[in-house]
């Protein structure tokens, strides 16, 4: 299914959490001198505009970065991503984590993006240019074919829609297959926390094969009545020292008003 586009959710908190752990993850990184490789399975588009008509009909990037943006620190590497997004596409301009990632990244590290909706994969090709290779194929099968990957060091983010629900099925198989293969990536697992639970299964199966994996969650309350989203998580694998800690101040943050 390709229905889903994620402008209608850009900004919102759960990208709040996630893109903010996310562009720790990179800078923590980069603090070695020494070449990274970073994947996506689910690139999207690159960057959004928070004035768009479907930014504004769900109200959410108003209740998300709209809200929380003055409680982070100006230098926090999340907050230098939108600067820099927004001094390159304007105002209101929001970067997907592509662009967190051009933005944070050296250009000694390599990045791979995989995208299949049309429309998405075109506005993604446009944005990121010869900064990254892009692919118009299946990311989980992009990433197993090109894994384990020269520079060995790297990041990996799965960030699914979960319209196909079968995902919360087969991500833990595909992450255990992976996880064989390159051992020593970082690889991070979004999920969405639904009323119904949908994903307590998958977690739940993730830790059991993978002790040591951490999981960061935030939870909110439905952004309008009959959202079924309560929060957002984090699954990671080989997480950096320190994220817990960091994890723990971008939720204290996300509670800022």
């Amino acid at each position: 299914m390709l229905s889903y586009q994620h402008l209608y959710h850009a900004g919102n908190l759960a990208d709040v959490h996630k893109h903010a752990l996310l562009a720790w993850v990179l800078d923590y990184m980069t603090h070695k001198d020494k070449p990274l490789s970073y994947f996506e399975t689910h690139a999207g588009r690159g960057y959004y505009r928070l004035d768009s008509y479907e930014s504004r009909k769900t109200g959410e990037a108003a209740a998300g970065i709209g809200r929380v943006e003055h409680a982070f620190a100006p230098d926090h590497p999340y907050i230098r991503a939108i600067d820099a997004t927004r001094a390159a596409h304007g105002a209101q301009a929001y970067p997907g984590s592509p662009l967190i990632a051009a933005h944070l990244l050296r250009m000694s590290d390599r990045i791979t993006l995989a995208e299949l909706h049309p429309q998405e994969h075109a506005a993604l090709t446009q944005i990121m240019g010869k900064r990254a290779r892009i692919e118009k194929r299946d990311g989980y099968e992009l990433v197993q074919a090109l894994c384990p990957p020269e520079p060995r060091r790297g990041v990996l983010m799965i960030d699914p829609s979960y319209e196909v629900k079968a995902e919360y099925e087969t991500i833990p198989t595909f992450i255990a297959a992976l996880h064989r293969k390159w051992n020593v990536g970082v690889i991070l697992l979004w999920y969405p926390i639904l009323e119904a639970g949908l994903q307590a299964g998958m977690i739940a199966r993730i830790t059991h094969d993978h002790p040591d994996a951490q999981v960061f969650e935030a939870r909110f309350p439905p952004v309008r009545e009959g959202h079924r989203m309560i929060g957002t998580g984090l699954l990671v694998l080989n997480a950096p020292w320190g994220m817990a800690e960091e994890a723990a101040r971008i939720t204290a943050l996300m509670g800022a008003t």
